[in-house]
């Protein structure tokens, strides 16, 4: 057994495979992973149900795991900002959002430097994040 919260095992081998400035897509489960997101990147299917796993519980796990340097998120073309992103905030205060419309956010979680994508259960609209892995600092 492993003493850090993330336990999962395609996640962690993703992870351990990519380094500074590999991507991990964090996506609501209206997101259509399997023609939005890499083809060469781990897919990780964590939807047991709706409501169930949320976006934000995964962010939570991969912060204690993953040094992060950017966020990425996808933005309505119209109306207010969805109230997400305030809790994307509070979880990565010093990580400013980055804000793409649908179809550049697809295109961005296309890119080559995609290496997981993670399918959540979360039902809250536009509840997508594209992360960018930093550098982990020497001692």
């Amino acid at each position: 057994m492993l003493k850090t919260r993330l336990l999962h095992p395609g996640i962690l081998e993703a992870l351990g495979e990519s380094g500074h400035g590999a991507q991990v897509l964090i996506a609501d489960g209206n997101y259509p992973l399997l023609t939005r997101s890499s083809g060469a990147a781990r897919r990780v299917f964590l939807n047991l149900a709706p409501g169930i796993v949320t976006v934000t519980d995964v962010l939570t796990i991969l912060v204690d795991a993953i040094p992060i340097e950017a966020m990425l998120v996808m933005v309505p073309d119209t109306g207010e900002e969805p109230r997400i992103f305030s809790e994307f905030r509070e979880i990565l205060p010093d990580i400013p959002l980055e804000r793409l419309g649908r179809l550049p956010f697809y295109e961005a979680a296309r890119g080559p430097d995609l290496a997981l994508a993670i399918s959540t259960g979360d039902q809250r609209i536009y509840a997508n994040l594209l992360l960018t892995i930093g550098v982990v600092m020497p001692e």
